[in-house]
């Protein structure tokens, strides 16, 4: 026996297939679905349940009605085989050299609808220009990509995030964005200006259900007795203009991405009745990524295309 491997678990004759059918089946919660995620026949998911059930002693999918659940410990699993797939497809797409015209690489980056925006379209352009064989896959931002979990953040390339969610060691500041607030051009209970009672007063479309993952300005906000009313929420900046529209209700939008997206002669872009603090938008990565040459490579390009103004 090799000592060098004593000690360290073993796969019990799992393979990477098997893995991603495992995280397939997981996500799916169905094996017609999972099959056809991957690529396989149904029969051989069924195969793969079987045998991923003798290996856990657990039945993982577990019909309910018409449809299935997962198991409790498939609940506790499910998050673990995220992280394990996305892991094994970093290790294998790895480059020991770095060539930006020959990389295939794909770049995972979980962005703000600020970020994305105003940074988006610019990194594509160089991506396309510069490293004609790679991309960028953007993923939204969700409870779990600003959950501050370690092994989260190993398994993409970086966040672009303003200061104030993350608390990753690694970050280069972007640039630097003002809060305005939009209204509808129909809302007849604002005048040329707002005030600090029509914030108190007008209903409000607000970003994320929780209010600990709104805007340092929302919160701001209410430190200056303000209590919002939200009557809607919606997981998206770039939404908001639309869903004031028409309305009374009031939005707290990034200015550059309110000159995006609210520039209509539907809307009115007003300023804030109060000193809101500005958002410093930050690319932030995992320390994992520091020797990646590769990685390196994509925060020179952002750091690039920081925006002048």
């Amino acid at each position: 026996m090799d000592s060098a491997n004593q000690g360290e678990p073993r796969p019990s004759g799992l393979d990477l297939p098997l893995l991603h059918a495992l995280h397939a089946l997981l996500t799916e919660r169905s094996v017609t679905a999972a099959a056809a995620r991957l690529g396989r026949s149904q029969p051989t998911l069924s195969s793969a349940l079987a045998r991923l059930r003798r290996h856990f002693g657990d039945d993982l999918l577990t019909r309910s009605g018409n449809h299935y659940v997962l198991t409790r410990f498939a609940e506790q699993l499910r998050p673990l085989t995220g992280v394990a797939v996305a892991a094994v497809g970093r290790v294998f797409s790895a480059e020991a050299e770095f060539d930006p015209g020959e990389t295939r690489r794909e770049f995972t980056i979980v962005s703000s609808d600020n970020g994305i925006s105003v940074l988006g379209r610019r990194l594509v352009a160089r991506v396309a220009r510069d490293a004609p064989g790679a991309r960028i896959r953007f993923l939204p931002v969700t409870p779990e990509s600003i959950s501050r979990k370690d092994e989260f953040y190993r398994t993409v390339d970086g966040v672009l995030m303003p200061h104030g969610y993350l608390d990753l060691p690694r970050n280069i500041d972007l640039y630097t964005d003002r809060w305005v607030c939009v209204v509808s051009a129909e809302n007849t209970r604002v005048g040329e200006r707002l005030t600090m009672t029509d914030l108190q007063e007008l209903p409000w479309v607000a970003t994320f259900e929780d209010p600990l993952e709104r805007a340092p300005a929302w919160r701001q906000m209410e430190m200056l007795g303000v209590v919002p009313r939200v009557c809607a929420t919606a997981e998206s900046f770039l939404t908001m203009p639309q869903l004031v529209r028409s309305s009374d209700a009031v939005a707290l939008l990034q200015e550059r991405v309110a000159a995006l997206v609210a520039t209509g002669p539907e809307f009115r872009i007003l300023e804030c009745p109060f000193d809101a603090i500005p958002l410093v938008e930050a690319f932030w990565w995992h320390p994992i990524h520091d020797d990646d040459p590769g990685h390196s490579w994509l925060r020179g390009c952002l750091a690039d295309l920081r925006p002048d103004t």
